[in-house]
């Protein structure tokens, strides 16, 4: 699941959360610290395959690379990573559930349709430092689940009137630095507190599955780039949280 979820505008922590509770797994009984080093397994894993399927990306950026690229690449940065390093367990604690996570589906489904329909007058190379300032707080937005960081950047770059397919890449372009950095802060954590042989054994298969299946899944990348309105994948966020939404009050 979390190779489609990361690379889509869906929300790969919303998944997180709701599949194991749509499904009736006893998530909630596991300790919440062991389900948190589950979850890095995961974005490690999705980290790692990233880094492999956009190095022709992550390449090319590096060629053009230059002060105006450099700042609006650290304003994209700092503003999720200030509220992450600070505010992630507050905001997990107090929206880390079901009925939570369904309002941010709907909230980034909302921002991502309207966004949408700002014209696409802006390309490659056009992105300045207001822009990256934009994607940061999008970035940062993104923390509460249901949300989607690639969803929030999108709708950020389309808000400033990039095309479908610049915003696109500049979500990309954006996302890896956040990616890798939340990882190595959640493994460091991790580290510190400790594992025994079995939870070690299930995040290598969580590592190993989460790698495999974003690795396999790079050509979905395709499905929002170039012309490709993003309302079908704010209608699957509509339709995941009406689903939570109508279980919250008929659970049975």
């Amino acid at each position: 699941m979390q190779g489609p979820a990361e690379l889509l505008p869906v929300s790969s922590s919303a998944h997180i959360v709701l599949l194991p509770w749509l499904a009736g797994w006893d998530w909630e009984e596991i300790d919440p610290e062991v389900r948190k080093s589950f979850e890095v397994a995961l974005h490690t894993g999705a980290a790692a395959a990233l880094l492999i399927g956009q190095r022709r990306v992550i390449v090319e950026e590096l060629r053009l690379f230059e002060w105006r690229r450099g700042l609006v690449l650290a304003l994209s940065f700092l503003p999720a990573a200030l509220v992450g390093y600070f505010g992630e367990r507050p905001i997990e604690e107090r929206l880390g559930g079901p009925r939570a996570t369904a309002i941010g589906l709907l909230v980034g489904a909302g921002a991502m349709a309207l966004a949408d329909t700002r014209p696409q007058q802006r390309g490659r190379g056009e992105a300045a430092p207001l822009d990256g300032l934009a994607l940061g707080l999008a970035q940062a937005a993104a923390l509460a689940p249901g949300v989607s960081r690639n969803g929030s950047t999108l709708a950020a770059a389309r808000a400033r009137r990039f095309s479908r397919e610049q915003a696109n890449l500049l979500s990309r372009t954006v996302a890896l630095p956040i990616i890798v950095g939340a990882t190595a802060l959640k493994g460091a954590r991790l580290a510190r507190r400790g594992t025994n042989r079995e939870l070690r054994r299930s995040l290598a298969l969580g590592v190993a599955a989460s790698f495999a299946s974003t690795l396999a899944s790079q050509r979905l990348i395709g499905l929002v780039e170039r012309d490709r309105a993003l309302w079908p994948y704010a209608a699957y966020r509509g339709a995941l949280a009406a689903a939570v939404l109508v279980k919250l009050r008929h659970p049975d």
